[in-house]
């Protein structure tokens, strides 16, 4: 883009963009999104509860019903914050998993929107009041950060892929102010290499592109340090003209085409960040 500005390189503890006060307008339009939003995800969360009931006993681990909900529910949310939304490219049909940068919580209504699939997510998550409840009902697999759970968790993935569960996870390991991409960690893609499931695994990576409101700080919808979630939510809530996100999903690479997990984590990435409109300059 043709703008001479550089974010500082010290990204992670940089000033938050300044979102001054939400004035009396801006509440009412908190309002006027926040209570439909609300009702539509809380609304289809518990009808999600409900299939699931009749769903489970019959299919167990499979969902062949309710990931289209959870489709429908986070592209309504999109249409009713007024974010615009688009998708290039297809996304894969072959068994295995999804990789995305990480640059906002709004991923999850994004990333839901383009197509059905099951996230991977941290731990503490799980706890987290809202977004905890949703995650545990949509089937997140959920992992600790730790070296000794290394074998467990990837027994887990291992069980949701021969389920043909299309999962996906932020290699980056965090989320950032959405205006770059942090280097991929490898561990999760160990999982992929086990010869019970390599020689059919696909990984399809997908660059999220976030465009700002006209007129506000670039990294408007990015979310990362300390940042509070409920206050970034009212917020973006409040702004009367929103920006909007492109996705765009990258050819899929066959696991067997690499000889280790590094290699695969490191062409996911090139490609990723070869889809990525800013990627820390602007």
């Amino acid at each position: 883009m043709n703008d001479n500005r550089q974010i500082k390189p010290d990204w992670l503890t940089a000033e938050e963009p300044e979102m001054g006060d939400i004035t009396l307008i801006g509440w009412f339009i908190v309002l006027l999104r926040g209570v439909p939003m609300a009702t539509v995800v809380f609304g289809g969360l518990a009808i999600l509860l409900m299939l699931r009931m009749i769903e489970r006993p019959i299919f167990g681990q499979d969902r062949p019903v309710t990931p289209f909900l959870t489709q429908l529910v986070c592209r309504i949310s999109l249409a009713i914050m007024g974010i615009g939304f688009q998708l290039r490219g297809t996304p894969m049909r072959h068994k295995g998993a999804i990789v995305a940068n990480h640059g906002a919580w709004l991923d999850i209504f994004v990333l839901n929107a383009s197509q059905r699939i099951y996230f991977v997510s941290k731990s503490e998550v799980a706890s987290w009041p809202g977004i905890g409840w949703l995650a545990r009902a949509t089937g997140t697999v959920f992992i600790k950060r730790d070296p000794k759970e290394a074998r467990i968790q990837k027994a887990v993935f291992e069980e949701r892929l021969m389920h043909n569960h299309r999962l996906l996870f932020f290699p980056e390991g965090t989320s950032t102010d959405s205006l770059r991409v942090l280097p991929f960690k490898t561990t999760l893609f160990a999982a992929f290499f086990d010869p019970k499931i390599k020689h059919d695994m696909y990984i399809q990576p997908v660059s999220v592109n976030y465009y700002a409101p006209k007129g506000t700080d670039p990294r408007f919808y990015g979310w990362w340090g300390d940042m509070e979630f409920g206050t970034h939510l009212l917020y973006t809530l409040a702004r009367l003209r929103q920006g909007r996100v492109e996705v765009v999903y990258h050819a899929p690479h066959k696991v067997d085409d690499y000889s280790s997990r590094k290699e695969l984590a490191a062409a996911l990435e090139a490609d990723v960040r070869k889809g990525h409109a800013f990627d820390g300059t602007f």
